[in-house]
């Protein structure tokens, strides 16, 4: 009877130390990435093409390409490494929900109106909690959210994307921001359609608040062509141009009160039913975190009820 050659089993490190080399395709930076010595990081991929029996990567001067048995494997080490990510995290919540790190991502024209009542209620609810707060765009914010670089986000909806669970805590209306002589200037009762004629200014290109405005524009029947000024890659900016006369813009009104207070500057109420934006928390849907997250979207809806929003019950 003949024996059995029986495969070494790779480690866990081994596959974490391929999987970097495989997306970075350079082994420093795979090795930065992880926290990983080069040499270290460099053993544990030649200790995996050994226990696998197979050739992973082609070495040469310049660069590290994939063979093609390393191009499936790294595909298999991807959903291993994912898999024990979700084991560690299923525990970690039946064992302490509300503890541990919880990366929170923020879009850009949420983060400095809201950050405060979320930090607050965090501090006093969930002290043991660790909340590291990553502030970037929503497509970026997505593909932190589908790699496990990120657990929950804060951001404008809906989004439509597979695999991801929408909590909504709040809709929030926009003003039409403009300077102190403006004809508009502090009205309640502005039309919709004013916004065809106005000069806009918005914000750069990926912001969704900009992509929310333009939508608020086609159906008040501003056209393609009417002047959009697009310069600025934040609020702050965005307001400052205002106050100088270049233009009017829109803003959430979570946002008024911070950008406004400069001087130089008022916000007038649309007419009813005034263009709004829903604003909710967005998870990995089956995440192992869910009922934890669940119960701090409920909690959020009380603390932010505090601003000019209308909370989703």
């Amino acid at each position: 009877m003949g024996t059995v050659n029986r495969v070494k089993q790779p480690s866990i490190a081994q596959l974490r130390a391929f999987a970097a080399v495989a997306e970075h395709l350079h082994f420093r930076d795979a090795a930065a990435a992880i926290g990983m010595s080069q040499p270290a990081l460099s053993g544990a991929v030649s200790a995996l093409e050994e226990a696998l029996g197979v050739q992973l990567l082609e070495r040469t001067t310049r660069k590290v390409l994939l063979s093609p048995a390393g191009e499936r494997v790294a595909v298999r080490a991807k959903a291993v490494l994912d898999a024990v990510g979700e084991l560690m995290e299923e525990a970690e919540a039946v064992r302490a929900p509300f503890t541990g790190v919880l990366r929170l991502g923020v879009i850009p024209t949420v983060a400095p109106y809201l950050l405060p009542a979320v930090l607050r209620l965090v501090h006093q609810r969930y002290p043991e909690l660790d909340l590291q707060v990553h502030e970037e765009q929503t497509s970026s914010l997505l593909d932190g959210l589908a790699a496990g670089r990120l657990d929950l986000l804060l951001l404008a909806v809906p989004l439509g994307v597979p695999g991801v669970t929408e909590l909504p805590l709040f809709d929030e209306d926009f003003v039409l921001v403009t300077p102190r002589d403006h004809e508009l200037a502090d009205r309640s009762d502005i039309p919709r359609e004013a916004l065809r004629d106005l000069h806009l200014l918005l914000l750069d290109e990926g912001h969704c608040l900009r992509d929310q405005a333009l939508d608020i524009c086609r159906e008040a029947g501003r056209t393609e062509g009417a002047a959009v000024t697009t310069t600025a890659a934040g609020l702050s900016t965005l307001v400052q141009l205002v106050a100088g006369g270049l233009g009017v813009t829109l803003l959430p009104h979570t946002a008024v009160d911070v950008e406004t207070s400069r001087g130089g500057l008022r916000a007038g109420r649309f007419a009813d039913p005034a263009p709004s934006r829903r604003i909710a928390l967005a998870m990995r849907s089956g995440t192992a975190r869910s009922e934890e997250f669940e119960e701090l979207a409920e909690a959020l809806r009380g603390a932010l009820a505090e601003l000019p929003v209308r909370v989703v019950t």
